[in-house]
């Protein structure tokens, strides 16, 4: 309560009794290092980014597949809760990509009009796949609620399976690829 009461000022708890205080061995902090920006931005090329974006896509398919596995067998309390875990999953990545990815490449390939063209393409088309994403999950949020949509459910899973893979193949393949660090 005392840490509540001193973020929100409330004068009439008396303060916690005096402790030790305690000695910690801080490392000292690493040496700067020049980063390599992105022109016109703040934002870093990070070596680990790819590896990072390609580990999310492995992370999403095999959530992707226990969800037909669980829908298969019929278990749509169980698909429900993975569908929510599948969510916060998928608007990680796409947060990570937005700021992290596009952003970067928007100001690394701004003279490069192909590249930065092909670039938008998919940062449209993400938009809308996004869209139609969130628009299956909100529709099956309550799925296990709710078995009598599981025909409809199937359908529209396989639909969204076939559209993720396609994506994250073409990601990987062209996308990813244009992330480098600048000149």
């Amino acid at each position: 309560m005392f840490l509540f009461d001193l973020l929100f000022g409330n004068k009439k708890t008396a303060a916690p009794p005096a402790r030790e205080p305690v000695i910690v061995n801080v490392p000292a902090p690493a040496p700067e290092t020049k980063a390599a920006h992105a022109p016109g931005t703040h934002i870093n090329h990070d070596a680990k980014l790819i590896t990072s974006l390609k580990e999310d896509h492995q992370k999403l398919l095999k959530t992707f597949q226990a969800i037909g596995a669980a829908s298969f067998a019929g278990e749509m309390v169980k698909v429900q809760g993975l569908l929510g875990q599948f969510q916060t999953m998928i608007m990680d990545h796409l947060l990570k990509e937005n700021v992290r990815l596009y952003v970067y490449l928007e100001h690394l390939l701004a003279n490069d009009s192909v590249s930065h063209q092909m670039m938008h393409g998919f940062r449209h088309e993400m938009d809308g796949i996004g869209r139609v994403v969130v628009g299956f999950l909100e529709k099956y949020k309550a799925i296990g609620e709710y078995p009598e949509l599981s025909d409809a459910f199937a359908t529209d899973l396989r639909g969204i399976g076939e559209a993720l893979v396609a994506r994250i193949k073409r990601e990987e393949d062209i996308l990813y690829p244009m992330y480098s660090p600048p000149n």
